[in-house]
């Protein structure tokens, strides 16, 4: 039995830092333009719905994930894979637009302000939470249980100012 979790955490470990990798290659093929994401769907580009796509997964899905654990506590690992590997395919989208923004010439260059501090936090959330699901620092795992939760609280006022800002009623 403890074999098969130690294989079953390496695999989930390698999974996980196989989608960090993707993430990097399709960041870099973003920015320097060899992916192009102004394609329209509807009245906005690819690039805006997959950013939308990955903030409402990580939105709803981590308080249901939160609650869920909590009632359903038999269910508790596949709750966990669906928390960790939806949320790292949601930074995964949410950093694809978040490159194309930044790649934009410069007389076309958008105001990053709000964007750019909740990709922090976003980032942030998922280092302390990679840290914790793997273990990596087991000596900070209360301290970094404390951040993670914080900066998920950052996080959502983060979000709620940014969708005001770029619906420009603030």
């Amino acid at each position: 039995m403890k074999l098969e979790k130690s294989r079953f955490k390496n695999a989930s470990l390698w999974l996980a830092l196989s989608i960090v990798a993707v993430t990097v290659i399709l960041m870099i093929a973003v920015y320097f333009r060899f992916l192009r994401l102004h394609i329209a769907l509807s009245e906005f580009d690819i690039h805006h719905w997959l950013s939308w796509t990955g903030t409402l997964f990580i939105a709803f899905f981590t308080p249901a994930y939160y609650f869920l654990k909590r009632r359903y506590p038999q269910k508790f690992r596949t709750l966990l894979k669906a928390h960790v590997f939806g949320n790292l395919l949601s930074v995964m989208f949410v950093s694809i637009h978040l490159t194309q923004q930044i790649s934009r010439p410069p007389q076309a260059y958008p105001q990053l302000g709000t964007g750019i501090v909740l990709y922090a936090a976003m980032i942030l959330l998922t280092l302390t939470g990679f840290f914790l699901r793997f273990q990596a620092a087991r000596n900070l795992t209360r301290r970094l249980r404390f951040l993670h939760t914080s900066v998920a609280v950052s996080f959502y006022l983060i979000i709620v100012v940014h969708v005001l800002h770029g619906l420009e009623i603030i």
